[in-house]
């Protein structure tokens, strides 16, 4: 299963409210989720970490997935990409700031049930690995040591590891190479987790084997269109 995340930003003139409400109430629903390959879809709506969180790289997040790179290129050449959701993304996102990673999914700590659909949050934080660190390396060390910290982060309920499939390094080097999702009950206990010795150690090992200036992180809110179920 392709585990697809596009991480985009409003277009000029379009506040964030905009172009999250655009997003759900219409791009989704009319075009998006026509695509008949996609199993599931969820759409991930920035929230504000705090008062200085107010300069994003992005305004939210689509998660996509796919059963395989067959059925992967299958949607984008369908009538409801090409003459529907390709055609629509225009009209609310800045396309030039659109990043797309296909990952493979790796669940170290079970997310809670109500993911989607209740007051939890989530934490998206996206990496690089420093120069000269192999690829191998830096997936061992994610999923090894730097995950059994972050498993003891306080008020973490759920944990996952998307790390870029291989073929993004086919002709060259991925742009990022995972992508850690962190779910937590409020924003008061992301607060909390961020503070933690616990985090700080986590973080510290991390920054051993990852390049800190491509660290990038949001705080955001989930939304099922299509799921959690499979269709």
């Amino acid at each position: 299963m392709i585990h697809q995340m596009i991480f985009a930003y409003p277009k000029p003139g379009m506040s964030e409210e905009e172009f999250q409400r655009y997003w759900l109430d219409v791009h989704a629903v009319e075009y998006a989720s026509k695509i008949p390959q996609i199993r599931r879809y969820m759409i991930d709506t920035r929230i504000p970490l705090d008062e200085r969180d107010d300069d994003p790289l992005w305004s939210g997040v689509a998660e996509i997935w796919l059963a395989n790179e067959e059925e992967q290129l299958a949607s984008l050449q369908t009538e409801e990409f090409l003459q529907g959701a390709r055609l629509d993304e225009p009209r609310w996102a800045a396309f030039w700031r659109t990043v797309v990673l296909d990952t493979d999914a790796h669940v170290l700590v079970e997310p809670p049930a109500h993911t989607g659909t209740g007051p939890g949050v989530k934490l998206i934080r996206l990496v690089k690995r420093r120069e000269g660190v192999r690829l191998a390396d830096f997936r061992r060390r994610s999923l090894g040591e730097h995950a059994e910290l972050v498993r003891q982060v306080p008020g973490l309920r759920g944990y996952l590891q998307g790390h870029t499939r291989d073929g993004a390094y086919g002709i060259g080097e991925a742009v990022l190479d995972a992508a850690y999702q962190l779910w937590f009950d409020d924003v008061e206990s992301v607060h909390r987790a961020l503070a933690s010795a616990e985090f700080q150690q986590a973080e510290n090992e991390l920054r051993s084997f990852v390049e800190p200036r491509y660290v990038h992180q949001m705080l955001t809110r989930e939304h099922w269109v299509i799921g959690p179920e499979s269709r």
